[in-house]
């Protein structure tokens, strides 16, 4: 008799200066859909901001996402990454490679194919790379890097503006700065897929955007709702999601 089909679960991960928190409406529905979800807090942020240090970097992060697959057996997932998460999903798929099924791109950064070597101050132009280390020099004492206003992020209504501007955290700046090594190629020869959003698209993003809707290597889509897509239109985001579990 073969065993009952088991959904793939969902590793939900959240973009520089959110938390597990944003993702609440999301992995409610995806697990109303049948699946399991998860969604933590990268260290030194949201409900682990008590951990926040000159020692996290980039690499803490990939390595706070390689452990949660490991530790809860769970190969087979969809990797869910938003916006600074595209550098944790590419360091952690440069390790793990095909243990995970499939690698989502929530409009987020996306390292060159063939990078060896990778920071998420590589992604900035060069004048916001100079704002970013002033604002850590200045404003975030040199240690963090501060969080820019909600409606950055194509939030809207007042009340959920207000709501996110109170649970951002500073990212700390070795996050920023941090350097990953990439010897497996990172996604490249991996099923991913790039989610762009629209209504409004997220200039920071524009790179990302115009490297990957033409690769061919990429399944590309987007989706309503503006850069927090998660927060501002679930319903739509899940739609997709649940496309590329099927």
């Amino acid at each position: 008799m073969k065993p009952p089909f088991v959904k793939p679960p969902f590793v939900l991960i959240h973009g520089a200066w959110h938390g597990g928190w944003c993702w609440a409406k999301v992995a409610k529905l995806l697990s109303d859909a049948g699946h399991r979800v998860f969604a933590p807090s990268l260290t030194g942020l949201a409900d682990r901001a008590h951990l926040f240090g000159a020692q996290v970097t980039l690499s803490t992060h990939v390595e706070d996402v390689v452990r949660l697959i490991e530790w809860e057996a769970l190969d087979g997932c969809v990797l869910v990454g938003h916006s600074y998460a595209g550098n944790v999903l590419s360091g952690v798929a440069d390790r793990l490679r095909e243990r995970v099924a499939h690698y989502v791109f929530l409009d987020a950064v996306v390292p060159p194919d063939g990078a060896t070597r990778w920071r998420w101050a590589d992604y900035s132009t060069e004048a916001d790379r100079q704002a970013r280390l002033l604002a850590i020099a200045g404003a975030g004492a040199g240690v963090a890097l501060p969080a820019p206003p909600p409606e950055v992020f194509g939030i809207t209504d007042p009340v959920l503006r207000e709501w996110v501007g109170q649970r951002f955290t500073p990212m700390p700046a070795g996050t920023y700065l941090g350097e990953i090594v990439l010897e497996n190629g990172a996604t490249g020869g991996l099923p991913r897929t790039y989610i762009e959003v629209t209504d409004p698209p997220y200039p920071m993003m524009r790179p990302a955007y115009e490297r990957v809707r033409d690769d061919p290597s990429w399944h590309w889509c987007t989706t309503p709702g503006g850069h927090d897509a998660m927060l501002t239109a679930p319903e739509a985001l899940v739609e997709r999601l649940l496309r590329v579990a099927g």
